[in-house]
């Protein structure tokens, strides 16, 4: 359940009201959630690509720092689309650390009933260049320790991604190491661009679907 800055019975009165209204007017609701670590030392590493995209989806939609809820930082975001259409967000940056990031989303799931098809899961990728995108559906992890625990807490691989590449590590260099190291100088420019790229991705997602997203955006094999 959410874990509000204040009064839990207030926010949950206001999370209820908001369920209703939802469920009244057949307001669909779209899930995105980066993965990566809370703490301040880990704010500029590779590991946590998926929180700078959160980052720049809220200057973009022009929100604030959200609050405390689903052990973890949310926000609700009410947009307006093409042609006039309204499509409700909620952002989450799990603050569970990396590799306990399913607790966060199973909690927000539950919470509001969702589909997992309807949960965006953006994260890092060791095995894209720095900067590349790729959209999937669903499969396996593919090795990265926080899809993997969303995955289980939800018990499906029908778990829609949005990787961003941070490029694989030098011979001999320590996998782990490497995540939770920050970018060198001269990847800094191309890493800027690809969280425009892929906050971009994730509004054309929310409102264009995911067809869209993979004919747009992934690498032309």
């Amino acid at each position: 359940m959410p874990v509000p800055e204040d009064s839990a019975s207030v926010a949950s009165q206001r999370e209820n009201q908001a369920a209703s209204m939802q469920s009244r007017q057949g307001e669909t609701t779209r899930f995105v959630v980066g993965l990566g670590n809370p703490s301040r030392q880990y704010a500029r590493t590779r590991h946590n690509v998926g929180f700078r995209v959160l980052q720049e989806l809220r200057r973009r939609w022009q929100l604030g720092e959200g609050r405390k809820a689903f052990s973890g930082r949310m926000n609700d975001a009410r947009l307006a689309g093409p042609a006039g259409a309204a499509q409700r967000v909620i952002l989450l940056e799990p603050h569970t650390y990396m590799n306990r990031s399913g607790q966060a989303v199973r909690e927000m799931v539950t919470f509001y009933k969702a589909c997992p098809a309807d949960v965006l899961m953006v994260l890092d990728d060791m095995a894209l260049p720095s900067g590349r995108l790729r959209m999937r559906l669903g499969g396996s992890s593919g090795g990265h320790n926080g899809l993997s625990d969303v995955l289980s807490a939800l018990g499906s691989e029908e778990v829609p991604r949005l990787r961003v590449g941070i490029g694989q590590p030098p011979p001999m260099a320590d996998a782990a190491d490497y995540v939770l190291s920050p970018f060198a100088p001269e990847e800094t420019g191309v890493i800027e661009q690809a969280v425009v790229r892929a906050a971009q991705a994730v509004e054309d997602w929310v409102f264009h679907g995911h067809s869209y997203v993979m004919d747009k955006y992934n690498p032309k094999e």
